[in-house]
C-alpha cells in the first residue's frame, strides 16, 4: 500500500514539475501556456505516452471545482472597485444575456453537425457558453498585454462572473431531459427559479461573507504565517455554503475576494504572495486532471464536426451575442470586436461536460469529447492571436512608467504604505536637481551591490536603485521622477501627443486657433466634454479622437474623481485602427438611420 501512495505522489508531482518546465516552451514560442498544461495531461493520460487510466469523473469534478474556486478567489482578491465601476454595466449584461444567447445560438450548429437532438445539443451550448477565467486573466494579466481599461475592465469581470449563468442552464437542460414531463413551461419555471436562487445567494453571501471575514479577523491576533492559510480556508467555506444552499458558490468566492482584497485586511500581503503560487498550481492540477480524463482515441469520431462548431462560435456566434449585448453601452466598434474576439473557453467547459457523465445523460461522453475538441480549438487559434489581434485594433496602450519593485507594508494604524524601488535612469529629472516630494520617504540608496543611507550616498547617480515610503495613489506623481528623457518622449510624444492641454478649456478657443469645424453645441463645451461627446462616456487611457489633422488623445483619468488628462497630436502619433464594417455602436445605427431618414425626404419645394 505504501508503495502505491509512494508511486501516486511521484505520478502527480513529476507531472506539475514537467508542465513548470514546459512552461518555457510556451515563452518562447507564444503558445497559451494552459494549452501546455493541457497537452501534458494529454501525453501522460490512457492514450498517451504514459498510459495512465484516470476515469472517476466524480473526483475530477471535484477537484476542478475546488481549484476553480481558489482561481476565482485569487481573481476577485486581485480587481479593484474601480474597474468594476468601469465595467459593472456591460460585464453583468455579458455574463448574463450574452450567456444564453452563445449557448442558444451553438444549438444550430451541434443540432446539424454533431446530430444531436435539440435537447443536447442545447446543453452542448450551455456547457461552452462561458468563457474561462483562468485563460482570460493569465493572457490579460500574467501575458503582459496593456489594454485600453475599459476593454481590460469588462473582460476580466465578465470571465469571473460568467461561470454561474452557464452552470444553471447546463444543471437545467440535463433535469429537463432526464424528466419525462418537461416542457419548455417547465424549462422557463425551473430557469426562473434556479436563477434568482443560484444569483441571488451567490451576490449576498459573497458580499456579507466578504465583510464579515474581513471584520473578523480585522480583530484577532495571528501568526502571520497563518493569515494566508485561515483567508483561503473561509473562502472555500462561503463556497460550499453557498453552493449547500442552492446558491452559486463560485459567483460567492469571486465577490467575497472582491470584497476582502479592496478593504484594509490584516495579512494581505501574504495572502498575495501565497495565492499567487497557489493559484498557479490550482490551473495546472486542473488542466493536468481534465487531460488525464480525455480519451483522444475517441476523438477522430466527431474531430472535424466539433472543429466545426468551436469555429462557428470563435468567429460567428461569440462576436455577434457581443455585439448585442454592448449596443446600449457605446462600445466603439474596435473594442467590441476585441472582445468578442476574446471568449477564450477552457477548464469551465470541461467541467461542466462532466455534468451529464455523472447524471447519466445519454450520450454523455460525446458531449465531453465535443466540449474537449472546442476548448483545445479555441486556446489555439483564440489563445495564440490575442496579442496580434489586439495591435492590429490599437487597443494596446503604453505600460505606465513606474516602479520595479512594490512591496506593501502593513502598518499600525490605518495608514496604507507601500516601499517602492525605482532605478534612477540616465537624463531623468531627479538627476537635474529636481527634487523628491516631502511625502515620499527616501529610505534607501543600493550603488553597485552595497546599500547605502542616504547621507552617505549622497545626490542620486544614474543606475542607483532608491527605496521611497510613499502612499500607493501618489505613486504616479513619483513615476516620472526617474524615467528617462526617451521613456519620457516615447510615452509623451510618441503615443500621448505632442502637447498636454488642459481639459477645462473651452473647445471654441482650440477650435478658432487649429481652424477645426463645430456644431453650435459643440462650441458651448469644454474640451474634455467635447471629447467624451464624441466617443462616448466612459474615457480610458489611450482613447484617440481624430478631427481634421489633429488628435485628441486621453494620456491618463483618475479613477476615483473621473478627471482627465489630455494629450494634443499635430499629427496621428500612430497607425489609425483598422475601419470595420461590422460591430457599428448605438450612437453609428441612430446616425445611420437618421441619415437615411433625411435623404428620402422629398426636397421643399
Amino acid at each position: 500500500m505504501f508503495d502505491s501512495v509512494a508511486l501516486m505522489i511521484l505520478i502527480g508531482a513529476g507531472l506539475v514539475v514537467i508542465s513548470i518546465f514546459s512552461s518555457l516552451i510556451s515563452f518562447r514560442v507564444g503558445a497559451p501556456l494552459l494549452l501546455i498544461f493541457l497537452g501534458v495531461g494529454l501525453i501522460a493520460g490512457v492514450d498517451g505516452l504514459g498510459g495512465i487510466v484516470f476515469e472517476n469523473a466524480e473526483v475530477a469534478y471535484f477537484i476542478g471545482s475546488v481549484a476553480l474556486a481558489v482561481i476565482l478567489f485569487d481573481s476577485g482578491f486581485g480587481t479593484k472597485l474601480s474597474t468594476i465601476r468601469v465595467a459593472a454595466g456591460p460585464a453583468v449584461v455579458l455574463s448574463t444575456v450574452g450567456v444564453a444567447l452563445t449557448a442558444a445560438m451553438v444549438t444550430v450548429p451541434a443540432h446539424y453537425l454533431l446530430g444531436l437532438d435539440w435537447l443536447t445539443a442545447a446543453l452542448l451550448g450551455a456547457i461552452i457558453a462561458s468563457t474561462d477565467a483562468a485563460a482570460v486573466f493569465f493572457l490579460l494579466r500574467v501575458g503582459g498585454l496593456h489594454l485600453r481599461e475599459r476593454v481590460k475592465a469588462t473582460l476580466e469581470v465578465e470571465s469571473g462572473s460568467n461561470d454561474p449563468m452557464a452552470i444553471l442552464l447546463t444543471v437545467t437542460l440535463i433535469e429537463l431531459i432526464l424528466s419525462a414531463n418537461g416542457g419548455p413551461l417547465a424549462l422557463t419555471l425551473a430557469f426562473a427559479t434556479s436563477f434568482s436562487l443560484q444569483m441571488g445567494l451567490g451576490l449576498v453571501l459573497g458580499v456579507s461573507c466578504g465583510w464579515l471575514i474581513a471584520q473578523g479577523l480585522n480583530r484577532i491576533d495571528l501568526e502571520p504565517g497563518l493569515y494566508p492559510v485561515i483567508i483561503l480556508g473561509l473562502a472555500l467555506v462561503v463556497f460550499a455554503i453557498t453552493t449547500l444552499l442552492g446558491g452559486s458558490g463560485f459567483l460567492a468566492v469571486y465577490v467575497a475576494g472582491i470584497v476582502m482584497g479592496n478593504i484594509r485586511l490584516k495579512g494581505a500581503i501574504g495572502v498575495r504572495k501565497f495565492q499567487d503560487g497557489l493559484t498557479w498550481l490550482a490551473q495546472i492540477i486542473m488542466f493536468l486532471m481534465l487531460g488525464l480524463l480525455a480519451s483522444p482515441s475517441q476523438f477522430p469520431a466527431i474531430a472535424w464536426q466539433a472543429v466545426a462548431v468551436g469555429l462557428a462560435l470563435i468567429f460567428i456566434i461569440r462576436p455577434l451575442a457581443v455585439w448585442l449585448c454592448l449596443l446600449p453601452f457605446g462600445f466603439r466598434r474596435q473594442e467590441t470586436a476585441f472582445i468578442g474576439w476574446v471568449g477564450l473557453r477552457g477548464a469551465v467547459s470541461i467541467l461542466l461536460a462532466i455534468f451529464p457523465i455523472v447524471a447519466a445523460v445519454d450520450g454523455s461522453q460525446t458531449l465531453f469529447n465535443a466540449a474537449f475538441i472546442i476548448v483545445i480549438t479555441s486556446l489555439i487559434v483564440q489563445g495564440w492571436t490575442v496579442g496580434p489581434v489586439a495591435r492590429w485594433l490599437g487597443l494596446i496602450v503604453p505600460p505606465r512608467i513606474g516602479p520595479v519593485e512594490r512591496v506593501e507594508l502593513e502598518l499600525p494604524g490605518t495608514a496604507r504604505h507601500e516601499m517602492v524601488a525605482y532605478r534612477v535612469a540616465e537624463g531623468s529629472p531627479v538627476l537635474k536637481g529636481e527634487r523628491i516630494p516631502r511625502w515620499a520617504r527616501p529610505s534607501l540608496i543600493v550603488r553597485d551591490g552595497r546599500s547605502l543611507r542616504l547621507h552617505e550616498a549622497g545626490r542620486p547617480q544614474a543606475g542607483d536603485y532608491l527605496y521611497i515610503f510613499a502612499v500607493p495613489k501618489l505613486l504616479p506623481l513619483l513615476d516620472r521622477l526617474f524615467a528617462s528623457p526617451a521613456e519620457l518622449t516615447e510615452q509623451d510624444t510618441a503615443y500621448f501627443g505632442d502637447l498636454t492641454i488642459d481639459p477645462d478649456q473651452s473647445v471654441s478657443d482650440l477650435a478658432r486657433v487649429y481652424g477645426l469645424e463645430l456644431t453650435e453645441k459643440e462650441a458651448s463645451l469644454t474640451i474634455g466634454e467635447f471629447v467624451e461627446r464624441r466617443l462616448g462616456p466612459p474615457l480610458g487611457r489611450g482613447d484617440r479622437l481624430l478631427i481634421s489633422n489633429l488628435e485628441l488623445i486621453v494620456r491618463d483619468t483618475d479613477p476615483e474623481s473621473g478627471a482627465l488628462s489630455l494629450g494634443l497630436g499635430l499629427e496621428p502619433t500612430i497607425a489609425p485602427a483598422p475601419s470595420l464594417p461590422l460591430f457599428q455602436s448605438w450612437r453609428e445605427i441612430v446616425a445611420g438611420l437618421s441619415d437615411r431618414v433625411r435623404r428620402l425626404k422629398p426636397p421643399s419645394q
